[in-house]
């Protein structure tokens, strides 16, 4: 990244620290929540659409894909503790300004393209709720009128608590322990059927492997999540806790998913969960229907799918403020409003682009709006995290980093394993609507690169050739 003057880096001076609050319990929560949330309520049922009732099984090889990334990033945030995530270890493994942009502007669009994911499933859930069918406009108005809701929000200045986090978790672990609770009320019942869950079927003559490999990348999504917790480095009091309470988030969070799965395919039948765009609120309205949990579970599902919409958007917005005070980005995007100190250009943009995406993607494509936003979601960061494992080898010669030299360390394999296994599931075998996922990503990649370009060129005609960036050593 740049510095704002670039021929002075050297005259930085150093802003004080942030503050430490996160002790193991409220960081296993934080990342426990950052997880939890729009993929297991708005995706199981495509999930198991592509393979069947045993959706679990691409589930747990998410889970096994996501944890080879999680010890990559393991071994980098115990390296480097700073709150800088992916982009900062592409720029120390590789020190190429335009690679470093383009990790920094992937994790900003897949901050978009879920927040835009979690807007649908909030308006599905709504009109379910309040008793409507959706059509095709209902949904789309109420998710843009959701996301216009998030900036204005956004707007007036967010003060993020931990303990309001907390809460937020505990809320979207209620919903699904709901559904799990759920599930056995159905078995005492007899209304469950848990041999559906061991029934493989794919759609026309799709190969089981072809099928599971498209449904493990759409189920990715679900368990994304973990990597935003290495920006809370700087805030946990004691970073070497990070191996140990990540591995367990994690795991927890799988075996959540994987329960729920089960069940969600026991209470209703594949068929009309494949097709529904609440899933879960399907199997609460056939497991327990004469309980009144079917009219709160929407309500609650609103609640957890909103705080990720609410947490997506911040990031993207801070993420691309960051990015123009560093001269990466045109500078109007670091203007901020002289009361609340919100960047209120940067919001105002990823708000019209996520609204704009929204839009043109449930017009192209109204009866698959969620599974192309949440698989080009899981492909930019599928594409980060291959990124990140190549850097953690390459960031082998640089001993010491920024600790005592006793961080983590994964084993070698692993990396190589990860970089691999997130490279597979970025092609088209792995995709279902592979062309229009790839059309979104490079439709948000290909704004970003323009206004990059432009900022460059400006920047070039300025300062000439004494215009830089910061070498990797600065960082």
């Amino acid at each position: 990244m740049s510095d704002r003057n670039p021929s002075a880096v050297s005259s930085q001076t150093e802003e004080p620290g942030l503050k430490k609050v996160l002790g193991p319990g409220l960081l296993l929560l934080f990342i426990v929540g950052d997880i939890l949330g729009t993929g297991v309520y708005a995706l199981t049922g495509q999930v198991a659409g592509q393979v069947g009732g045993a959706g679990w099984a691409p589930l747990l090889l998410a889970f096994g894909i996501a944890m080879l990334t999680a010890l990559s990033y393991l071994e980098l945030v115990t390296k480097y503790p700073r709150a800088a995530g992916a982009a900062l270890y592409a720029h120390k493994a590789f020190g190429i300004h335009f690679v470093t942009f383009l990790v920094a502007f992937a994790v900003l669009c897949s901050g978009i393209t879920s927040a835009t994911t979690a807007a649908r499933a909030v308006a599905a859930n709504l009109l379910k709720g309040l008793g409507y069918e959706p059509g095709l406009w209902a949904p789309l108005i109420i998710a843009l009128v959701f996301l216009l809701m998030l900036a204005a929000i956004n707007l007036r200045g967010v003060s993020e608590s931990v303990w309001f986090n907390v809460f937020l978790t505990c809320v979207e672990l209620t919903g699904l322990l709901l559904v799990i609770g759920v599930g056995f009320i159905a078995v005492f019942q007899g209304d469950a059927d848990f041999s559906r869950a061991v029934i493989f079927e794919t759609e026309g003559d799709k190969s089981v492997f072809l099928a599971i490999t498209g449904a493990t990348a759409l189920g990715f999504f679900a368990l994304v999540g973990f990597e935003d917790s290495v920006n809370m480095v700087e805030e946990t009091k004691d970073p070497s806790i990070f191996p140990k309470i990540l591995i367990t988030g994690l795991s927890l969070t799988a075996v959540v998913y994987v329960l729920v799965s089960v069940i969600a395919v026991a209470v209703v039948p594949v068929g009309q969960l494949a097709t529904s765009e609440t899933p879960l609120l399907d199997v609460v309205a056939a497991g327990a229907p004469g309980l009144p949990i079917d009219d709160i579970f929407p309500y609650l599902t609103i609640f957890a799918v909103a705080n990720t919409a609410l947490i997506n958007m911040l990031m993207a917005s801070r993420l691309l403020y960051g990015m123009a005070n560093q001269r990466v980005l045109p500078a109007v995007f670091g203007k901020v409003l002289p009361g609340r100190r919100s960047p209120w250009v940067a919001i105002l943009f990823t708000t019209l682009l996520a609204c704009g995406l929204l839009f043109v993607v449930s017009v192209v494509l109204p009866d698959g709006v969620v599974g192309a936003l949440g698989g080009t979601t899981a492909l930019l960061l599928l594409a980060v995290f291959a990124i990140v494992n190549i850097a953690v080898l390459v960031l082998r010669k640089d001993a010491n980093g920024y600790g005592d030299g006793s961080h983590f360390r994964t084993p070698t394999i692993l990396p190589w394993l990860g970089a691999a296994t997130s490279l597979f599931l970025v092609g088209p075998w792995a995709r279902m609507d592979a062309l229009i996922q790839y059309q979104i990503a490079g439709a948000l990649l290909g704004i970003g690169i323009l206004l990059w370009a432009f900022e460059w060129s400006y920047n070039r005609s300025r300062y000439g050739r004494s215009t830089r960036f910061r070498r990797p050593d600065e960082i």
